[in-house]
């Protein structure tokens, strides 16, 4: 008889077990709530088949989207650091609470990080940063001192860790079809770069410059382009990009764009005579269409030797030198020779006279 007491008992709890399970698998399948409205007839949740983040898949069960999960710390502790329970972001607002057992009541509470005092002490038990960057990770911990009905002594709670994650990376610029366009062709610059997924609904402006001065303000276009190109654009351009209320911008390096000018055809040979000297001063004008009288020339012999068309020309000046220094010393051996005749017919002349006496 007290067996089968055992076994009913056994079987009853059994199924009490079994339908407890079954209520608490139900109730944690209708706490997930989605993100965005109904698009399905089976499902509340919507499908999402353009997910390839891998961040994104542990978000993703069989083409269903459900929301990002968080982690729930339950400490037994007289001080307890409560942190923030979601990722944060640069921009993001931090709010750090000392909290006491039974919320007794405390003083001298200060707030450190990395093990550094954040203030001096006091009764607040918050901290907070209004616009967190990543400089603000670390390691950030509370102490104070329990007034009545607690211990009475300074307690220290652990250590939370707090990252803070950048918004996103700073942009870079790039130039399609290239940042050396010719001269008339269209360039487009664009400004890259990615939010995270958890703050893919969050919305950046973009603005352009080049060598110092505003191409183009602030605008949600993550493009700037150049119908037609010209010199004129030419020059160092970056881009920022920044959120809505201005807590985080950051600036692209810089680019450099030349825009190349048309190709030089070949210019026809011309017939341009020499450069033209101006005039002796004290030459007097004559009158068109009339040529300029030409400068002194080196020899007094042929003052007035010109270019065929009545202008000088410094190259025939040089060949004009040259001949007359040839004509000199061919002058010089002339008279070398005229000497040397006259010392022969004189050493002949006795001769000649001897023999005709004969």
């Amino acid at each position: 008889m007290k067996l089968d007491c055992v076994m009913a008992g056994a079987l009853y709890l059994s199924l009490v077990l079994f339908w407890a399970a079954q209520t608490l698998l139900a109730a944690s399948f209708k706490a997930l709530q989605c993100e965005r409205p109904v698009h399905t007839e089976e499902s509340s949740c919507p499908m999402e088949d353009d997910l390839t983040d891998p961040r994104e898949a542990g978000f993703q069960i069989k083409g269903y989207t459900f929301s990002e999960p968080f982690h729930l710390i339950v400490s037994y502790d007289w001080l307890i650091l409560q942190g923030p329970a979601k990722p944060v972001f640069e921009g993001d607002p931090l709010v750090l609470r000392c909290q006491a057992w039974q919320d007794w009541p405390l003083t001298q509470v200060t707030f450190y990080r990395d093990g550094s005092a954040l203030g001096p002490p006091g009764p607040n038990r918050e901290f907070s940063i209004a616009v967190v960057q990543e400089a603000d990770s670390g390691h950030y911990h509370c102490s104070g001192i329990f007034q009545s009905p607690g211990p009475g002594s300074p307690e220290t709670a652990s250590a939370v860790a707090v990252t803070v994650q950048e918004l996103f990376p700073a942009p870079v610029l790039r130039a399609v079809p290239s940042a050396e366009p010719q001269a008339g062709g269209s360039v487009t610059l664009s400004c890259q770069t990615k939010l995270p997924l958890q703050r893919s609904s969050a919305r950046l402006l973009f603005s352009f410059y080049k060598d110092g001065r505003t191409v183009r303000s602030r605008g949600p276009s993550s493009e700037f382009q150049i119908p037609a190109a010209s010199e004129d654009h030419s020059g160092s351009y970056w881009c920022e990009a920044t959120t809505e209320d201005n807590q985080v911008w950051k600036q692209s390096p810089q680019l450099e764009i030349r825009v190349q000018g048309p190709l030089a055809s070949a210019a026809p040979p011309t017939s341009n005579p020499a450069p033209q000297k101006s005039a002796a001063p004290g030459a007097a004008p004559v009158e068109p269409p009339g040529p300029l009288p030409p400068p002194p020339t080196p020899s007094s012999e042929d003052p007035g030797f010109s270019s065929p068309l009545g202008m000088p020309d410094p190259h025939l000046y040089h060949q004009m030198g040259l001949l007359l220094k040839y004509m000199q010393d061919v002058r010089v051996l002339l008279g070398h020779l005229v000497v040397e005749l006259r010392e022969l017919s004189g050493h002949k002349k006795p001769g000649t006279t001897k023999a005709t006496a004969e």
